[in-house]
Formats: C-alpha cells, structure tokens, sequence
C-alpha cells in the first residue's frame, strides 16, 4: 500500500474508526491533501504524542 492513504485504509492499519483518525489529523495537525493522509507522518504524530511511561517528571 501507498504511503498517502485514505482516512478509511489508515483506520483500518491502525486499528482506529475513521472518525477518530480524522479527530487525531485535527488534533496533531496531520493535513489530509485530497482526502488523503500521510501515512507515516500521522504514526508518527501518533507515537511522539503518547505520554511516555519513563519520563522523567
């Protein structure tokens, strides 16, 4: 599968429902180009925004 991706083949990669993929694409700043995400930039965002578990605090 391609690297850009609609937000229905995204959700179904990341085991997200569709609407929730477009909500982190809003919320993390994701842009969505012609109905189609950047699949590595919205994993990406993903990772880097989960709360680290060994964070210093």
């Amino acid at each position: 599968m391609g690297n850009h991706v609609t937000p229905t083949e995204l959700a179904r990669e990341a085991g997200l429902e569709r609407r929730e993929v477009l909500s982190k694409c809003l919320e993390l700043g994701v842009p969505v180009f012609h109905g189609r995400i950047d699949k590595s930039l919205f994993l990406a965002s993903i990772k880097q925004s989960e709360p680290r578990a060994n964070a210093p605090a």
